[in-house]
């Protein structure tokens, strides 16, 4: 069983090995997807780590589009990656995943709070 410490990353790497060839993902959306929204920061030292060639980090950019080592933007350009300048063409490269559906019987607003103006 993976230690508390050890979750985070693993997470991540999941999230990463889903980035299809030809695709990039923001550090942002990727801490979205496992779990941490506003962690881009984190997703890039869970990347800094990470010494496993199946995950393919090259593909997580920056959110301008910029890889954020030189060697990704080669390895990008061989998977066909366009580039605009030294930025990934995130119009036609970002990867748009398949977001989980909501749970059966959940309807939208039915958890928010009752408004303080109804009369």
């Amino acid at each position: 069983m993976a230690s508390m410490p050890d979750a985070w990353p693993r997470r991540v790497y999941a999230v990463v090995r889903q980035i299809p060839p030809g695709r990039v993902a923001s550090y942002g959306l990727v801490g979205l997807l496992a779990g941490r929204p506003l962690a881009a920061r984190a997703v890039g030292n869970a990347l800094r780590r990470c010494d496993d060639p199946l995950v393919p980090c090259h593909r997580v950019v920056r959110a301008t589009g910029e890889p954020a080592f030189p060697n990704h933007r080669i390895r990008l350009r061989r998977e066909g990656v366009r580039f605009i300048g030294r930025r990934v063409d995130l119009a036609r490269h970002l990867w748009s995943p398949r977001l989980p559906s909501a749970s059966p019987g959940a309807r939208p607003g039915k958890d928010r709070a009752p408004s303080a103006r109804r009369q």
